[in-house]
């Protein structure tokens, strides 16, 4: 049975000041190319929120509630936080336990699904920073992707229920719901995940829609499925946002501006978006759905409402405290969820989120 000293919070990170925002872009999408033309446009929708993306506060208030659940738990375990992308760096924070006499910590990744960025991506931020330290720097186990824990569907069946009720009453009963996602390439889609794993998930997709292979579409429908069966049986689609890369290399679709439209045209009443694919607000919410879905939505005089993202909501910190529990008495199951060479890619995957992320 692992013996766990601590747990780090293990996200994206990203700026918190207008002076923050190149240099973030920069990290995210460091050694690819991507010249700072195109970066300046990305940076325009940080530069509308002053320079600061939420998530970086959403991490601090995710990690006081833990630290309360922890303890009304009986939990003894330090929580500390660690970034990919911006302040603090995972490496200095791994640093840090190490200094604190740290040895073996448990990594909570404040991503839920399986595919190279959102998954393998961290595997390798983790062993990177412990190498960094070196000498000394602590073991790290990263929990699996969590989408299949029931309490992950029972926030957003509760967030998407107040939507719901905060549309006009002549329409909330009829209303379709849009679950969306980070978009990520195709091919970046079929190497999601262990292979085989997740048929049932994509069996969950509306007919009237197509999905790509591989374990990320799988498991985003496989919840979509569950939420929408929690209120009602209610129709649903699948969209995504944030699209980046050339035009030219096919990612997940539809879009969610067009699903809006494609709705619209068939005569829906109204809409409410659940961003299933995000734990917490990221400026892929913040501006992607906030600001331009529902411009979308307002433009075709479609009513429009978004679920809050779980965040720091009491299911979620709960869900965190029964996942450490699970761990400290051993990995689920006995073995392994990732298999090995799953989610990596076939050649260097683009900068996932350097359209908008964190």
């Amino acid at each position: 049975m692992p013996d766990y000293d601590a747990l780090v919070v293990v996200s994206f990170g990203g700026p918190e000041g207008l002076a923050d925002v190149m240099p973030f872009l920069r990290n995210v999408t460091a050694g690819r190319g991507v010249p700072d033309s195109r970066l300046e446009r990305v940076a325009e929708h940080y530069y509308r929120f002053g320079g600061v993306s939420p998530i970086n506060q959403q991490c601090r208030d995710l990690i006081l509630a833990v630290q309360k659940d922890f303890e009304a738990a009986g939990i003894d375990l330090p929580v500390y936080w660690g970034n990919r992308n911006w302040r603090p760096y995972l490496a200095d924070t791994l640093r840090s336990m190490a200094a604190d006499g740290v040895g073996r910590a448990l990594a909570f990744v404040t991503s839920a699904y399986s595919s190279y960025s959102s998954c393998r991506q961290y595997l390798e931020d983790i062993e990177r920073a412990r190498a960094e330290v070196g000498a000394g720097a602590p073991v790290v186990d990263k929990i699996w992707p969590y989408y299949d824990h029931p309490a992950f569907a029972e926030c957003f069946t509760a967030a998407a229920t107040a939507a719901l009720d905060s549309l006009p009453a002549s329409v909330r009963d009829q209303a379709d719901l849009v679950f969306t996602a980070h978009s990520i390439p195709v091919s970046m889609a079929e190497r999601s995940g262990p292979p085989g794993r997740f048929a049932a998930g994509r069996a969950a997709v509306p007919q009237t829609q197509s999905t790509a292979g591989g374990a990320y579409p799988a498991q985003l429908a496989g919840v979509a499925g569950r939420v929408a069966a929690a209120l009602g049986g209610r129709p649903w689609r699948l969209a995504y946002s944030s699209r980046s890369g050339p035009p030219a290399q096919p990612w997940l679709e539809p879009d969610v501006s067009d699903c809006l439209t494609e709705l619209a045209e068939a005569g829906s009443p109204g809409v409410v978006v659940v961003p299933i694919g995000f734990v917490s607000d990221h400026m892929e919410v913040r501006f992607d759905l906030d600001i331009e879905a529902a411009e979308t939505a307002a433009r075709l005089g479609l009513p429009f409402a978004r679920a809050a993202t779980p965040g720091t909501s009491p299911r979620f910190v709960a869900m965190i405290t029964d996942l450490v529990r699970q761990w400290q008495a051993g990995p689920p199951d006995g073995g392994g969820f990732c298999t090995p060479g799953c989610c990596v890619p076939a050649a260097r995957p683009p900068a996932v989120g350097s359209r908008a992320a964190g």
